[in-house]
């Protein structure tokens, strides 16, 4: 498989995603339009966010920090999590168990 053969999906306004998916995990590489948010929620899913490109709004259990290319967290399972994107962002997101709803 190769990313450059995955179509993406817009899963949520301005959230497009290449999505990946194993027997256990899903793992998505998001391009996120500028401004694009994603409301207060949370899941079951463990999550693993990594910003690849741009500079993201994020919080997590009521904490809110700007994080940078390289930047990586661990959201636990139910944690309240919301998002902004600050400028164009590329992310990577890992959560298990699989997000049966993004296939």
């Amino acid at each position: 498989m190769n990313l450059a053969d995955i179509t993406p999906k817009e899963i949520m306004p301005g959230y497009h995603g290449k999505l990946v998916h194993g027997e256990q995990m899903s793992w998505v590489f998001w391009d996120v339009d500028k401004d694009a948010e994603v409301p207060e929620h949370h899941h079951i899913h463990e999550q693993i966010m990594h910003v690849v490109e741009g500079t993201f709004e994020f919080t997590l259990g009521g904490k809110t920090d700007i994080y940078h290319p390289g930047d990586v967290v661990v959201i636990p399972s139910n944690v309240p999590h919301s998002g902004k994107a600050l400028t164009p962002c590329k992310l990577m997101d890992i959560f298990t168990p699989v997000r049966e709803e993004y296939r």
